[in-house]
Formats: C-alpha cells, structure tokens, sequence
C-alpha cells in the first residue's frame, strides 16, 4: 500500500511539473504527417455472448504499442472536426486462467475528435493476427486472429503528450483454421500515453 502511495505521489508530481497546455492547438498537435508513439496496457474478461450453456470465463492483461500516424491534416464539419490516425502494433496478451498467451501484429486505426481542446474523445478499430497457446473449448490452435473495436478519450497534459483510456469489445477466433473455433468475446478496459512527434 505504501509503494503504490509512492507511486501515485510520484506520477502526480510529474504531471504538475509538466508544461501546461494551455495554448493547446489541436492544429499544431494533429499535423498531417506526424508521428504518434502510444504505450498502452488492458485487461479483458471474456463474456458469453451467445448465451452458451458452457464458456471458459478467460481473463487476461494486455501490452502493446501502437506506432500511428497522421495521414491528414485535421479537417470535418462541428462535433466531427477530427484527425484520422492509422498505425501499426506489436501486442502481448497474456491470459491469467487459463495460462495462455497471444503475441502478434496488427493494423489499428483511430479517429480523435478536436471540438473539445485538450480532452479529445476517439473511436478505434484493430486486426491483429499472432501465435498462440490458448487451448479452450471455443478456440484450440496455435494461430489466431484478434479484432477489437472501441472508443474512449484523451486528455492533453501537454501540447504532445496525452493520456488515454478507453473500452474495447475484442474478438478472438482463428478464422476457421481448425476445430473448435467458435469463437470468444471479451470487455477489455485500457489505459495508456500518446507522444506525438512533427
């Protein structure tokens, strides 16, 4: 309890040390070309979509980074005034019961919506394809796919640094590339930091 006391004391003081955003610009943030570094950590917990009589109730904790960038310059009409960011992400999820691991790469895309200043909402989708381990009734086979799509919300702690938390419905399947296959769903929560770079 005293080292995450610690902790927490220590990450709040490099928070109020950091520069202020207060000429925050989203225009100068989202440019077109830059380059997004995003360091993020989840947990899922699979639940039971179809109503199945039997399901494994796997949980698991997430690792990535997403290597993104800015294709356009920010641009759209009101509310929808945003920035396109498309990327790349090395991910590492491993499942805590039973004890199983996915490590893969996939193709992520994410909106950042820019009418809101420094607290900037998003909605994201990813693919990602990978090896595994994990040996359930819905999935057994040494290759899987992991799809997820979600929405959550920045908030800008400087002009080029944002942290980051959101939900992800996630999809787990091998494509029919062996039996079972019938497939998993899972809530995930993730929590992570954006640096952006001209």
């Amino acid at each position: 309890m005293k080292t995450r006391l610690i902790g927490l004391l220590i990450v709040l003081g490099l928070l109020a040390g950091a520069p202020a955003a207060h000429a925050y610009d989203p225009k100068q943030t989202f440019l077109k070309g830059s380059l997004v570094v995003s360091p993020e950590v989840g947990y899922g917990d699979q639940f039971n979509l179809e109503n199945q009589r039997e399901f494994s109730d796997v949980n698991f904790l997430q690792l990535g980074v997403r290597f993104g960038w800015l294709p356009f310059s920010p641009s759209g009409p009101g509310p929808l005034y945003g920035s396109f960011e498309i990327g790349v992400e090395p991910l590492y999820q491993r499942y805590l019961d039973p004890d199983a691991f996915f490590a893969g790469l996939g193709a992520t895309f994410r909106y950042h919506f820019l009418s809101l200043g420094r607290f900037v909402p998003y909605a994201e989708a990813a693919a990602f394809a990978g090896g595994t381990d994990l040996n359930i009734r819905e999935i057994d086979s040494n290759f899987s796919f992991l799809l997820w799509a979600g929405a959550g919300a920045s908030f800008f702690v400087t002009d080029r640094t944002a942290l980051y938390a959101g939900y992800r419905w996630t999809h787990v399947s091998n494509g029919g590339t062996s039996d079972p296959n019938r497939g998993l769903e899972a809530h995930t929560g993730i929590f992570g930091m954006s640096f952006f770079f001209e």
